[in-house]
C-alpha cells in the first residue's frame, strides 16, 4: 500500500554555508618537534599521491554542494543529508590532520564515527525519514520547564546500513576495534615494535609510521568514497550532474586501484581458531622496513 505523505515541519531550510575550497594540512609550525615536522614531510614524500586523490574527493564534495545550493534544494530531507554530510566532511578533513602529524591513535574513532554518519544519510533519505520528521515535529521548541530550547537529541543509528555496505563495514569494523581499549589495539597503537621479548610503549609519540599511515589514508580514501557514492545516488535532493557522476566514477576507480596495491599496509578480518580476528599485513615503521604481519 502506498504510505501517506509525511507531515511537513515548519520550519524553512536556510542556506548552508561551506568552504570554497579544500586544501591539505600545511607544513606545521613547531620547531619544537622535530618529530612532528618529520613525520608531515615522509607523509608528503612517501603518499603525495594519496594525499593528493583525497584532496581531489574533498573537493568533489564541495563541488556537489555548490552545484545544489540553489534554494529549490532547501528541502528538510536536503537538511538531513548535508547536516550530516558536514559533520563527515570534518570529521575527514581532521582526521588527515592529526594523520600528517603522525597523531594515528586519534584517527580510528574519527573513521569510525565518519561511518556512522555516512550510514545515516543513506538510511535517513532512503528508509526512515519519518525519524528526521518526527523528531523536527517534537521538538525545536521552547521548554518552559526549563526555560531553554528543546533540541532533543534525536537518537539515531543506521546499523542495518552499515552491515549491508560491504565497502563501508571494511573500514567500520577495525577502526571500531582499533579504537576501543582493547589491549592489543593498544599495543599496537603505542608499541608497534612490541615482541614476544619485551613491551616497547611509547607515551605521546608522533613519529613517522609508515604502516599506520598507509592503513588510515587507506580509511580516509575509502571514507570519502563511500560519502560521494551517497551524494551521487540522490538525485532528488541534490543537483547531481553528469560531470559530478563521472568525477566521482573515476575518484572510485583510482580508489579502488590505490588499495589494491600487495605492497600497501591494510588490515583484514580471518579466521584463526574458529574466531574472526584481525590480521594486519606489511606492518613496518619505514618503507624501507622489512614488512611483518600482526594478528590480532
Amino acid at each position: 500500500m502506498t504510505q501517506p505523505p509525511l507531515p511537513t515541519p515548519g520550519q524553512r531550510v536556510s542556506g548552508i554555508d561551506f568552504p570554497t575550497e579544500y586544501r591539505l594540512p600545511s607544513k606545521p609550525d613547531t620547531a619544537d618537534r622535530p618529530d612532528v615536522q618529520d613525520a608531515y614531510r615522509q607523509t608528503q614524500f612517501v603518499l603525495g599521491r594519496d594525499l593528493r586523490l583525497f584532496a581531489e574527493g574533498m573537493n568533489l564534495q564541495l563541488r556537489i554542494l555548490n552545484d545544489s545550493s540553489h534554494s529549490r534544494y532547501r528541502t528538510h530531507v536536503y537538511a538531513a543529508v548535508v547536516g550530516t554530510w558536514s559533520r563527515v566532511y570534518s570529521q575527514m578533513s581532521d582526521a588527515c590532520l592529526l594523520l600528517t602529524r603522525a597523531s594515528y591513535v586519534s584517527v580510528a574513532n574519527l573513521m569510525r564515527s565518519a561511518c556512522e554518519l555516512i550510514a545515516a544519510e543513506h538510511q535517513v533519505k532512503h528508509e526512515e525519514l519519518g525519524e528526521f520528521v518526527g523528531w523536527m515535529l517534537g521538538h525545536l521548541k521552547p521548554d518552559e520547564e526549563h526555560k531553554a530550547f528543546d533540541a532533543g537529541l534525536g537518537h539515531f543509528f543506521a546499523g542495518s546500513t552499515l552491515a549491508a555496505d560491504a565497502l563501508l563495514r571494511e573500514v567500520y569494523r577495525p577502526a571500531s576495534d582499533l579504537g576501543r581499549p582493547n589491549f592489543g589495539a593498544t599495543l599496537l597503537a603505542v608499541g608497534p615494535e612490541s615482541n614476544n621479548a619485551r613491551l616497547a610503549f611509547s607515551f605521546g609519540d608522533a613519529a613517522f609510521h609508515v604502516g599506520w599511515a598507509e592503513i588510515e589514508l587507506g580509511w580516509l580514501l575509502r571514507v570519502c568514497e563511500r560519502q560521494l557514492a551517497v551524494a551521487v545516488h540522490m538525485p532528488d535532493v541534490l543537483n547531481i550532474t553528469q560531470e559530478s557522476h563521472e568525477a566521482y566514477a573515476t575518484f572510485a576507480r583510482s580508489v579502488d586501484e590505490i588499495l589494491a596495491n600487495p605492497s600497501r599496509a591494510k588490515i583484514e578480518e580471518v579466521e584463526a581458531g574458529g574466531f574472526k580476528r584481525w590480521l594486519v599485513h606489511n606492518f613496518r615503521r619505514q618503507p624501507s622496513g622489512a614488512p611483518k604481519k600482526i594478528l590480532l
